[in-house]
């Protein structure tokens, strides 16, 4: 009697991320993550079920792993005021590879086309949004912050703009400095 293949998920969702990452989301298949992985089609459909399950999967692991970066870069924050805010900044300094970002960029698409994988990403950012409020002394100057980091963050994932590493770490610089100004004084400043 043969032995049971173990396989491994995180296998079977790097291949699929190799898949989207070489040919784009359209164009990923059960049997192309099958044969990328080195095991049969009949595996990732027993455990994906679908492509939409397999690309739910993706999401899933992509913002546990990105929530997971963004917490061990928050933790090394010195201080306790807005740590969720700072550690995203500090985590955002180094901006995501190539082939990263062709997945991400493919992950979008797919979001934009599902209501329920967009509901796991909003239900996130309203996690997200919640912690770096309830953290900073200045809830309104923190949200300000990370909406422009998360600008720029989606300018650059979207492939829609790269900035160059010294106007980058000065755009974060800046962004950081957000957190710390009172909001009123971001109003006046408008004025």
């Amino acid at each position: 009697m043969g032995r049971t293949r173990v396989i491994d998920q995180d296998q079977l969702l790097d291949a699929a991320e190799a898949v989207i990452a070489r040919d784009g989301a359209a164009k990923l298949t059960l049997e192309s993550v099958a044969t990328e992985a080195g095991v049969s089609k009949a595996s990732v459909i027993y455990d994906h079920k679908s492509k939409q399950g397999l690309i739910e999967a993706l999401v899933r692991r992509a913002l546990e792993r990105d929530n997971a970066f963004n917490l061990a870069a928050a933790e090394q924050v010195s201080g306790a005021d807005a740590r969720t805010v700072r550690g995203r900044i500090a985590a955002a300094a180094n901006p995501l590879p190539p082939q990263q970002r062709a997945v991400a960029l493919n992950l979008c698409a797919a979001l934009a086309q599902d209501g329920d994988l967009r509901q796991i990403m909003q239900a996130n950012q309203a996690a997200v949004i919640r912690s770096l409020q309830h953290d900073a002394a200045e809830p309104r100057s923190a949200l300000l912050a990370y909406l422009a980091l998360e600008g720029l963050k989606l300018l650059e994932s979207l492939d829609f703009h790269t900035f160059s590493k010294p106007e980058r770490a000065r755009l974060l610089k800046e962004i950081a400095a957000l957190v710390d100004q009172p909001a009123a004084e971001q109003s006046r400043a408008k004025r």
